[in-house]
């Protein structure tokens, strides 16, 4: 079943990202690190027997959790409504990191504050195929990196590609292989980078398959491209290479 084998892979990544998140603090890479595929695993899970149920034949990938987004809900480009209104889950419980930051606290599928990325990308994918079953038979969904990277007093969130040493790119390359297990269990023969990171990726992790890799703006209100023409621009670049 195809949802059996996503959830083993994830599995597998879960408890391999345990390790390499200790690595991480311990080469003071970063000062805290959380792994939402251990605690928020119930929410995980339910979004993947959902996609499994889709069998989409393209994968979006993102780089890893935002704060507000999968960080609080365990799922890619997480936003609490949209888990709630467009992918219809609700009235899960989410455990906590193994280490809380105190300017990151985690409270699951009631955190208040929504994250933009995931209105804006689960927002396009609703208006374009419709509801969550219309979306996950189209797109699967995925981030590179499970793992989301805090430092300093703030709690700063560090994106992957601002990170160097061993231990990171140990962490990538795993994630790379991940990526291979999910392309391979769902026969997908596209993938799209969300992103200038998730497209170097998935290049070169599906160097030696037969997939097509394409690219599209990432939705982060960070970015210039995605706010640009109050985001008409990154609307339009998206639609242009989402399957039909």
């Amino acid at each position: 079943m195809i949802d059996d084998m996503l959830i083993e892979a994830a599995i597998r990544l879960r408890d391999d990202c345990d390790e390499y998140a200790d690595r991480i603090v311990e080469d003071g890479l970063v000062d805290y690190v959380y792994n939402p595929l251990r605690y928020a695993w119930d929410i995980h899970e339910t979004y993947l027997r959902m996609a499994a149920c889709g069998a989409a034949g393209t994968v979006l990938l993102g780089m890893n959790p935002g704060p507000h987004g999968m960080g609080q809900m365990g799922i890619p480009f997480a936003a609490t409504s949209m888990v709630r209104d467009v992918l219809g889950i609700s009235s899960i419980s989410v455990d906590q990191p193994r280490r809380v930051h105190p300017r990151r606290p985690v409270e699951g599928l009631g955190w208040k504050r929504e994250e933009v990325s995931g209105t804006r990308l689960w927002g396009l994918l609703a208006e374009k195929y419709g509801d969550s079953s219309k979306i996950l038979s189209k797109v699967f969904l995925v981030n590179h990196c499970p793992l989301m990277l805090l430092h300093g007093e703030r709690g700063t969130n560090v994106t992957p590609d601002k990170i160097a040493g061993d231990t990171m790119r140990d962490l990538l390359l795993r994630c790379d292989e991940h990526l291979r297990e999910v392309v391979g269990i769902l026969k997908v023969k596209r993938v799209i980078g969300v992103g200038a990171f998730a497209t170097k990726r998935a290049r070169a992790a599906l160097l030696n398959e037969d997939v097509v890799i394409d690219s599209c703006w990432h939705p982060s209100p960070a970015s210039p491209l995605a706010n640009r023409n109050g985001g008409a621009d990154w609307r339009e670049n998206v639609g242009m290479v989402l399957p039909d």
